[in-house]
């Protein structure tokens, strides 16, 4: 049996000159045979295992890290060997040449099996570059104008700049939406100059079509650029990412995740949010902290400009921060999810989510009898906790009048956000939930409910108007507080990892067959995946192209059809031939038209469970919940477990990002 094994060789600087064979040299030595950094020793050995048959990792020691093969008396081994080391008894060399080492990206640094700072210090040495602030304003050329009640004006810098944001969103949705329209024009007077604001008072009477099509024909010229041209735009991207997308941590290289600060614009929003079109203004460092180490090289800012403020902070894993102006949040640069403190985050969550496992029947039976209870207090919080359990609902966080839009969650509900029905199409105790939730996506769900519970809700809605809070003595800080004292570490997004990754699993095991092919098993797991997106509410908007592709993916079916037709008419002929004239030319050419219908059929039901897959998910965003709130390990001992490749399931980045769950799970992992 022949074993293949290539290990790197980076040795020194000698000539490449050994391409000759060396026979019966017992115990030879390789340590004189020196090689450049790219060349390893090939070498065809034969040699004996006296008393076994399983050769100990040890025999060839520092020859190969494994001996995969049973090996027998006489057998032949080729290797790729470092020649610094020496033939064991028994063995002899056959042949000797050199080879070239392939090189390779080095894989993600298998962080989890270091230990951990404690007392709350994630690092002890972070060195960076800082963040990549965008490029300033380029003017408008001369012969792309502004035109306002049909007159050409001449804007100045600023107000031109915001013009830009609107000019490039023309032919975009958001700009026909009268809200967008209106914050738009609010934020851009604030730019103008007084002249200008004299002048232009109404959003309708500006023309911004040559501003659009300037911006259009400039993004398709460089759709357009040779090959050349957009490998040097490559290579200026590459050196800006060498530049600032990785970070020195604890003497390890780490990838930054989004080391670029973003341009200026318009805030969009998702949903119906209130504060879509506001202006999303420039960053300057003057608005940057900077987070690294005090024996570090502090980065320097852009010239002319300094720092708001820079830190020395270990017991956080940011690396920059600044608050953006339209919802007064603060946005960090961290690290690329495939980081260590990125990964030990991650794990640590669905860990978390583990542990209820064990004490979540307590947890169900501790607030089933709270709804009996003689305290209010207890009785609210007890029908929350049964909400955010059963519906993964969000607690819902609690934020100043006016901050931010009209979105809420289980603690914030309000009586306008339920309607209680008795009996409902053929269900007992329905609840039908209608409001806006996180990103202001709606939550539109009818649920059934048990008894005590809509009785409870019943008595909460009693002697109260529609915008009154429907849970008035409970808020999310109480809940958070009597779930830290069910469990050290639970709050509701807990409840919502456990929930989402419980699901899967049951899913997977009630979706998955094990006769399916590869094709199958995938639609199987994208639908265990949209049942966690349902009970999270990832939703997703129609996609743009969908029709289209829709229409691409049904051609493709029908022409494959015809040809699976065509392959059983071929078939059939052949088969006839060969009954007639029964030849071993006949009955291979029946056998290759059996495989080519076999094949045909194939691809024929792989196209038709992918359109399937599309129409299914095509308004669920799945990537959310298999990202946030699935624990990888479910996923990876599926896959082990059912011959499915992980690559068909995680992208090269996620797989990056969950290299620990590969690792370390096999097919027996459960939740």
């Amino acid at each position: 049996m022949v074993g293949m094994l290539q290990t790197a060789y980076d040795g020194g600087n000698a000539a490449d000159s050994l391409h000759h064979a060396v026979i019966g040299h017992r115990s030879a030595p390789l340590g004189s045979w020196n090689l450049p950094r790219d060349r390893c020793l090939s070498c065809e050995l034969i040699g004996c295992f006296p008393g076994s048959l399983f050769p100990r990792r040890e025999v060839i020691a520092g020859c190969c890290r494994h001996v995969w093969d049973m090996l027998s008396n006489g057998c032949r081994l080729r290797l790729a060997l470092r020649p610094c080391c020496t033939l064991p008894p028994g063995w002899r060399l056959l042949t000797v040449t050199t080879l070239p080492v392939q090189s390779r990206k080095p894989a993600v640094r298998p962080w989890w099996e270091e230990k951990n700072y404690e007392d709350g210090v994630k690092w002890k040495f972070l060195e960076h570059r800082g963040p990549y602030f965008a490029p300033g304003y380029e003017p408008l050329p001369d012969d792309v104008r502004f035109l306002y009640d049909g007159e050409p004006m001449k804007l100045s810098l600023e107000a031109e700049e915001v013009a830009t944001f609107y000019g490039k969103m023309l032919d975009h949705e958001y700009t026909t939406k009268e809200i967008f329209q209106k914050n738009f024009f609010t934020d851009w007077k604030t730019q103008m100059s007084k002249e200008e604001k004299k002048t232009i008072k109404q959003l309708y009477k500006c023309d911004f079509s040559e501003i659009h099509k300037y911006f259009y024909d400039k993004n398709e010229a460089r759709k357009a650029l040779p090959k050349e041209e957009k490998q040097k735009l490559k290579e200026e991207t590459n050196k800006i990412q060498e530049e600032y997308g990785y970070c020195t941590l604890d003497g390890h290289r780490e990838k930054i995740g989004n080391f670029k600060i973003e341009p200026p614009g318009l805030f969009r929003g998702r949903g119906d949010h209130p504060k879509m079109g506001m202006l999303k203004l420039r960053i300057r460092p003057e608005d940057v902290i900077i987070n690294c180490s005090k024996d570090a090289k502090i980065p320097e800012p852009p010239p002319g400009h300094k720092w708001k403020e820079v830190r020395f902070d270990n017991a956080v894993t940011w690396l920059a921060s600044w608050t953006e102006n339209i919802q007064g949040s603060i946005k960090y640069i961290m690290l690329n999810p495939s980081s260590k403190l990125k990964g030990e985050k991650d794990w640590q969550k669905y860990e978390t989510a583990r542990r209820l496992k064990s004490v979540v029947t307590q947890i169900r039976s501790q607030y089933r009898l709270d709804w009996k209870s003689r305290e209010m207090k207890k009785r609210q919080r007890a029908v929350a906790l049964y909400f955010i359990d059963k519906l993964a609902l969000r607690a819902g966080n609690e934020k100043e009048e006016g901050e931010t839009a009209d979105t809420v969650g289980c603690c914030s509900l309000r009586v306008e956000h339920i309607q209680l029905y008795p009996e409902m199409d053929g269900q007992h105790y329905v609840v039908e939930f209608d409001f806006l939730g996180k990103d202001s996506i709606r939550y539109y769900n009818k649920v059934p409910v048990e008894k005590e519970v809509f009785k409870n809700l019943k008595r909460f809605m009693e002697n109260k108007n529609p915008d009154d809070d429907l849970f008035d003595r409970l808020n999310t800080s109480n809940l958070n507080k009597h779930l830290q004292d069910l469990m050290d570490g639970l709050t509701a997004k807990v409840f919502r990892t456990y929930n989402a990754s419980i699901t899967l699993q049951d899913q997977l095991k009630a979706l998955t067959n094990e006769e399916d092919n590869v094709a199958a098993k995938i639609l199987s797991y994208n639908r265990a995946n949209r049942a966690v997106a349902l009970l999270c509410n990832h939703q997703r908007a129609l996609p743009k192209t969908f029709e289209k592709s829709m229409q691409n993916l049904q051609a493709k079916i029908d022409a494959k059809e015809l040809q699976v037709k065509e392959a059983k008419k071929e078939l059939k002929k052949a088969k006839a031939d060969h009954k007639a004239k029964n030849l071993d030319r006949t009955k291979k050419e029946m056998e290759k038209k059996k495989k080519q219908r076999e094949r045909l059929e194939e691809q024929l039901m792989k196209l038709k469970l992918q359109a399937t897959d599309k129409e299914e998910n095509k308004q669920v965003a799945l990537g959310t919940s298999k990202l946030n709130y699935l624990d990888p390990r479910i996923t990876v001992a599926w896959c082990k477990k059912y011959g499915v490749p992980i690559e068909k399931i995680y992208n090269k980045t996620q797989r990056e990002k969950f290299a620990w769950a590969i690792d370390m799970t096999n097919e027996d992992f459960e939740f």
